[in-house]
């Protein structure tokens, strides 16, 4: 199903990839503090990682948004939803993501951002369920998926795209179907500085 959507919540836009957004991309993939638990990139694959965000909004009509906030900054990340690499061994499916600059951590922004990407998923695209992972180390995304009302797999699994021996290849899988996202006071948490990967 494909839609023409722009986002808005309260404070927030989440919009389709501009130019402009490139450089303070580039920078937010480079902060330590926000790449802890991610793979690095280069400036150039920051670049191409936009690119290819951008290409999935104009394909499906949603995705990884870029994240405005008016008043405040013009650019301050990603959230959204899109469709997994299909070589990850749960695919096909829909994973839900959002990668903040640290400067607007602490504001509430992932919260509205990530519930209106799940509104999204669940009330326009249709979906039955919407998953996130993230290296199983990253307590602090964890609690955030925890707190949109999503619920961990047990065990673990090996990222196929992170090198064997890297301390970030065991990931962790949460799911949230639709009935459970309707249900009184699910994901009504604050989700707040998370880092979710983007593959």
């Amino acid at each position: 199903m494909s839609l023409s959507v722009e986002v808005e919540t309260p404070r927030l836009v989440l919009r389709q990839w501009r130019a402009a957004d490139r450089e303070p991309f580039a920078a937010l993939n480079g902060d330590p503090q926000v790449t802890e638990h991610l793979l690095p990139l280069t400036a150039r694959e920051s670049d191409a990682l936009a690119d290819r965000l951008a290409a999935g909004i104009d394909e499906h009509g949603w995705g990884f948004w870029a994240v405005e906030a008016p008043g405040v900054a013009p650019f301050i990340g990603f959230v959204g939803i899109k469709p997994l690499a299909p070589i990850l061994p749960f695919a096909p499916g829909v994973e839900i993501g959002w990668r903040l600059a640290r400067a607007y951590w602490g504001r509430g922004y992932a919260s509205e951002a990530a519930q209106a990407a799940l509104r999204v998923g669940f009330d326009q695209v249709g979906l039955d369920e919407i998953v996130a992972f993230t290296v199983a180390a990253n307590l602090r995304s964890r609690a955030v998926m925890d707190r949109l009302g999503m619920k961990a797999d047990p065990g673990l699994f090996d990222h196929p795209a992170v090198p064997v021996g890297s301390p970030l290849r065991a990931h962790v899988l949460y799911r949230i179907g639709r009935d459970d996202w309707r249900k009184p006071g699910a994901g009504d948490g604050n989700l707040d500085g998370a880092v979710v990967a983007a593959a």
